[in-house]
């Protein structure tokens, strides 16, 4: 019967005539038939397991049957669940030997071939992207990182130490390997803060000459420092040294010399304005030629 549920699980088709099965013993051949007569024939017992299992509505028309081992048979239905598009309502029956009573064993429901499934489950260690980390999230340790290399201890000599606290990061049980520099240095330069972020294609000079500019130690030191300007919008974070932004400390504003125009003066034609009498009347008030 384990065999027998484990091609069920799988929704595999079971060979016609034997197979051979594995057991603590040894291969054993398990012989397959036709499906029972009597049990091939209880599709209104199988059907009416399915249904109580079923929402109401989400079993459809009889798919049909298949034999298991002797005198147990599974009954395929349609399913009619919108969210289990391609799924089947599998009914299992039996019988005892001489007996005529078909009796339930059990009832699933499986993915056929056109099936709808979830994605492959994925550890949260390894799903997990840049930005999910919140605040109180502890994330869990990786042991074989490969971007992680073995630190080093102290020695007790002064010089040695100095030397390994500066290079090897002393201390610490693990630092960045090779492969995590590399990664990093890929991964910031191809970033925001490197050179082809809108900021620096349009910055007046890069980062390398900027007053507010502080280099890193270490192995990436001849590729990125910190922007250490609060105006600049890379302010407090990792820049490369051909970044740049408006903010530079060496450039200024160009300022465009505007003269005002010389004031024109007509002194040829003039308007005929009016004024007020005593009267409230307009008077027009005579002076040179009319104007066209």
């Amino acid at each position: 019967m384990v065999a027998s549920c484990t091609r069920l699980r799988d929704n595999r088709r079971v060979p016609a005539e034997t197979e051979v099965l594995d057991s603590p013993s040894g291969p054993v051949r398990a012989r397959t038939s036709a499906p029972d007569a009597a049990l091939a024939a209880a599709t209104a017992v199988a059907l009416a397991a399915a249904v109580e299992v079923a929402e109401p509505g989400a079993v459809g028309d009889h798919l049909g049957v298949q034999a298991e081992t002797d005198r147990v048979v599974t009954h395929y239905f349609g399913c009619l669940s919108p969210g289990y598009r391609g799924w089947r309502w599998a009914v299992t029956v039996a019988r005892a030997p001489r007996s005529r009573t078909v009796t339930v064993s059990e009832v699933h429901l499986l993915p056929a071939a056109e099936a709808v499934l979830s994605p492959a489950w994925l550890p949260w260690s390894e799903r997990i992207a840049r930005g999910d980390l919140a605040p109180g999230m502890v994330l869990p340790k990786v042991e074989d990182d490969v971007r992680l290399e073995q630190g080093f201890e102290a020695t007790g000599e002064d010089d040695v130490d100095a030397v390994a606290l500066f290079e090897l990061g002393l201390g610490r049980p693990r630092v960045l390997s090779m492969a995590g520099r590399d990664d990093a240095a890929q991964r910031w330069y191809a970033g925001t803060h490197g050179p082809r972020d809108p900021f620096a294609e349009q910055a007046p000079a890069p980062c390398a000459s900027c007053g507010f500019f502080v280099p890193m130690s270490g192995a990436l030191r001849g590729v990125f420092g910190v922007c250490a300007n609060e105006w600049a919008p890379s302010d407090g974070q990792v820049v490369s040294l051909d970044h740049g932004c408006g903010a530079h400390s060496e450039v200024d504003v160009q300022v465009r010399s505007e003269q005002a125009d010389q004031p024109v003066l007509d002194e040829l034609g003039y308007i005929e304005v009016g004024r007020a009498s005593a009267e409230g009347d307009d008077v027009p008030v005579a002076g040179g030629p009319p104007q066209p």
